[in-house]
């Protein structure tokens, strides 16, 4: 499959730069999973598109401040580095700018010196280097909150007043190293709402890496390869995603993340939702058959994007496509600070 037909021309002035005062007041497009039909909401109408016993499955992973901005020891010279994952002993997997001045052995310094980084090998993307991290103290997350920044998208270019927007509000385990941005419309009150008309709240955790946001620069389809992410998925909500698919009623994703984490879970346990944790590469584009998700909420995602693909496995490529151009003629706003999508 060419890559070239999930592409769509988005004019720049939909690329939402900031989020919405109030996190509901964003735009619902309702899609018909089967027909593409579409209606258009607000976000804060979503409990009228759900009935009790509706399971809502998020991602509960928080960011983490993981875009430092350092000098080369040697040189003064200024280097970023945005870290991905760790992978153990202080070592850290991380994409860094520019990336021809980062050789082995290269010392970058952070703050007054109390973070360093040590560059040890290349990886095999492009800005990709393993780091290990020296520090001060025992404590490496509270210097990632001190000398950190959110690592907001580079298509974002306005300053975040409140860092706390580019986190969900049920965010609570660290490790992402961007946010699950279709929970971003949830506030404690919609929560509220929809727990009283019974639907019920599932929570796993995927830690967002390079696998959701790397670009695809293979010209088929078929020949990318997704970037591991790890997830875990307790007994509590394993159970009542379980129970909810043997008694018929709906399971619906929040974000793209939380699809990928179910079915690789089911396709790894014989379409059975149980605990679960470890690493997925999961790639879903059209032509996957879901084993789990009845209903997806999503952003509008980028042109020739895993994520687009993936919704388009849910639906169609053609409705969803056609749905992104009514979108754009109703000037939703797209990406991570956009409107949002149910497709049912």
């Amino acid at each position: 499959m060419d890559v070239s037909l999930f592409q769509f021309d988005l004019p720049q002035e939909l690329i939402a730069q900031k989020p919405c005062l109030n996190r509901t007041d964003s735009r619902l497009m309702v899609v018909d999973r089967q027909t593409g039909e579409v209606a258009h909401r607000v976000f804060s109408q979503l409990p009228e598109q759900l009935k009790a016993g509706d399971v809502l499955v998020f991602n509960d992973s928080r960011v983490r401040p993981a875009r430092l901005l350092g000098v080369k020891a040697e040189t003064g010279a200024k280097i970023e580095l945005l870290l991905l994952k760790p992978l153990g002993d202080d070592r850290w997997e991380a994409l860094v700018k520019p990336a021809k001045r980062v050789k082995e052995g290269t010392v970058i310094r952070f703050g007054e010196g109390e973070l360093q980084a040590i560059a040890e090998e290349k990886t095999d993307i492009a800005g990709g280097r393993i780091f290990r991290l020296l520090y001060e103290g025992a404590d490496i997350e509270s210097l990632f909150q001190r000398l950190g920044q959110m690592p907001l998208p580079p298509y974002i270019h306005e300053q975040l007043d409140d860092a706390e927007r580019y986190q969900t509000v049920y965010s609570k385990v660290v490790g992402s190293a961007a946010a699950p941005t279709a929970g971003l419309h949830f506030s404690e009150e919609l929560l509220h709402k929809l727990k009283n008309k019974g639907v019920k709240l599932a929570f796993l955790t995927l830690h967002v890496g390079l696998g959701t946001f790397r670009p695809v620069t293979a010209e088929r389809v078929e020949e990318h390869q997704m970037h591991s992410e790890y997830y875990e998925l307790n007994a509590e909500a394993a159970h009542i995603i379980q129970t909810a698919k043997q008694e018929g009623r709906r399971v619906i994703a929040v974000g793209t993340t939380s699809v990928r984490t179910l079915e690789t879970i089911a396709n790894r346990t014989n379409g059975k939702i149980e605990p679960s944790k470890g690493w997925t590469d999961i790639f879903i584009y059209p032509g996957y058959t879901f084993q789990v998700v009845d209903g997806l909420i999503t952003n509008f995602h980028l042109p020739q994007s895993t994520l687009l693909m993936l919704v388009s496995a849910f639906s169609s490529r053609e409705n969803i496509l056609a749905a992104y151009q009514i979108a754009i003629k109703e000037r939703y706003r797209f990406f991570s600070f956009g409107d949002g999508m149910f497709i049912r």
